[in-house]
């Protein structure tokens, strides 16, 4: 990723499920991508002869964070589909990958979630109001691995 001055636009993205060439691919049509992080965990030891009287921080596990995929309801059934037969018993992990895109739409950076399953799928709300909202849906990943890829 080549350093700027001005940070990248949050709202310029691509998010691809599954892997390439997959007939379950779904690619693109997100409005919002949350919860990309990864946590390490600490476990503290301490040498009972050790001359400071401090502990050790010592890395050990680590997880990553939920994501959530919110797009419009456009009628595309696969990512509850694909929630239906995780919750019938099938293990269908994929890998997803979140691409942030410049100004001319290139490539910057991309987050891949490894092995990653639905959790949660969130339907539209649906009042009538007679306002202009859309009707959203979410889907809720676990994932058990995070990378980051610098593109640029």
């Amino acid at each position: 990723m080549a350093t700027r001055n001005n940070p990248y636009s949050a709202f310029n993205f691509m998010v691809k499920l599954g892997d390439q060439g997959g007939e379950d691919q779904i690619t693109g049509g997100f409005s919002d991508v949350s919860g990309l992080g990864n946590e390490v965990k600490y476990s503290e030891y301490r040498n009972g002869n050790d001359p400071e009287n401090h502990v050790r921080k010592i890395a050990n596990t680590n997880t990553t964070d939920n994501v959530t995929l919110k797009r419009g309801l456009i009628g595309d059934l696969r990512l509850f589909s694909w929630l239906k037969a995780t919750r019938e018993g099938e293990y269908r992990p994929q890998t997803v990958t979140i691409t942030l895109l410049d100004e001319r739409r290139t490539a910057v950076c991309s987050w891949i979630l490894r092995a990653a399953q639905p959790q949660k799928y969130v339907g539209a709300t649906l009042a009538g109001k007679g306002g202009g909202e859309v009707a959203m849906e979410e889907l809720h990943l676990v994932a058990e691995r995070i990378d980051f890829v610098s593109l640029g």
